[in-house]
């Protein structure tokens, strides 16, 4: 169902589809410019011991989590850089091989989308979970996918390996330590940029909070291929050697593709999770986007074979935008995930970090060694 509206999009704003037609949007009836988007509000800290906030053990300042230890914990507020960070060229370092993906080679994503600058989007007077975003147009997209390769590496040699998404090459300088000091097996990562924009209407948002496995099978049947060949890597097809990483949608993103293609990854880290309403075009099947995630899917399925790392800031996003339909509040999601997480058994972390914003990076520099630390664990360092 998916598919089929992604191809009305395509129709809509005017670009080749099957039988070489050309549908041009300068020949449908124009429409009203939708009302600029506002600016975001600063949300007040929150209290990680707010009533319904899951019980979460509070360390020392500084501390963090241990790399293997289940359940709820609070930190800071003081972030220090890691160790693994602040001493990175000290450790044999990985070789880093770039390539350029264009959507014209894409059969998935082979438009592109964006909104046109300044405008967001209206909420249907009939549904205020739905957005209705009238300046979304083809827009042709170009990412470059960096490819991390330990050192030492045998060509030929079958590999674990990390998706990031955004492009987030932090993970790489950290691998170099981990995978010396034999804490993380050594592995390829794999940082792929969005194509674009954010939220509803643009690439990235219809990539990241599109609540289906279309983005993992981009990933798997068009980058993962042209890794092997550009970087001369062989990936396994192992889902409990495979790992999934983002931040804010790319974080929803990261657990998306390992919901819904479990037989290809069983372990993800995000950080700032946009576990919200943010999903465009609007799908019946999942009304709340990526906030069906705890309200209902989490719940009512069985568990899945996946290890699961969260963080949420207390000054994370409330409300960014015109909508207020109760399911735009990233502190509140991330902790009804952890929530849905412990109630069906799973295996996860979660941090609750104070003075920390959306995506922080100093709560990302102090914790990122220890998650994915802590994501790695039961996989062999041998294996």
């Amino acid at each position: 169902m998916m598919k089929t509206k992604l191809l009305g999009l395509a129709l809509s704003v005017g670009v080749m589809v099957g039988g070489g037609m050309w549908v041009c949007a300068a020949d449908a009836p124009a429409k009203p410019a939708a009302p600029a988007r506002p600016a975001r509000p600063t949300p007040a800290a929150r209290d990680p011991h707010t009533a319904g906030y899951v019980e979460a053990k509070e360390l020392e300042d500084g501390a963090v989590p241990p790399a293997d230890a289940d359940g709820n914990f609070i930190i800071g507020p003081t972030h220090k850089v890691a160790r693994e960070l602040a001493t990175k060229d000290s450790y044999p370092q990985g070789q880093v091989i770039e390539f350029v993906m264009k959507s014209a080679d894409s059969k998935i994503y082979p438009a592109g989308i964006a909104r046109d600058a300044g405008t967001f989007g209206t909420p249907d007077p009939a549904n205020p979970a739905k957005l209705n975003v009238t300046t979304s147009h083809a827009k042709p997209w170009e990412r470059k996918i960096g490819v991390y390769v330990p050192k030492g590496y045998v060509a030929g040699t079958e590999m674990p390996f990390i998706v990031t998404a955004d492009g987030d090459r932090t993970v790489f300088r950290v691998l170099d330590a981990l995978i010396f000091e034999k804490r993380v097996p050594a592995m390829v990562a794999i940082a792929i940029p969005s194509g674009g924009g954010d939220a509803q209407g643009n690439q990235r948002g219809l990539e990241y909070d599109t609540m289906s496995g279309l983005y993992a099978e981009f990933v798997e049947k068009e980058v993962l291929p042209l890794v092997e060949e550009k970087a001369n890597v062989k990936l396994t097809k192992d889902p409990d050697g495979r790992a999934t990483m983002g931040c804010s949608s790319g974080g929803s993103c990261a657990l998306i593709m390992a919901w819904y293609h479990p037989e290809w990854y069983h372990r993800v880290l995000t950080t700032s999770g946009t576990f919200v309403n943010q999903q465009w075009p609007w799908n019946e099947a999942t009304p709340g986007g990526a906030w069906e995630l705890h309200k209902t899917l989490i719940p009512n399925s069985d568990a899945k074979p996946l290890r699961i790392y969260l963080e949420v800031g207390d000054r994370d996003l409330l409300n960014p935008n015109v909508m207020r339909d109760n399911m735009h509040d990233w502190v509140l999601a991330n902790e009804h995930m952890a929530k849905a997480l412990a109630a069906k058994g799973y295996h996860y972390q979660f941090v609750f970090a104070r003075n920390a914003g959306h995506c922080d990076g100093a709560v990302k520099q102090q914790l990122l060694p220890e998650a994915l630390e802590y994501v790695w664990k039961g996989y062999p360092a041998g294996k």
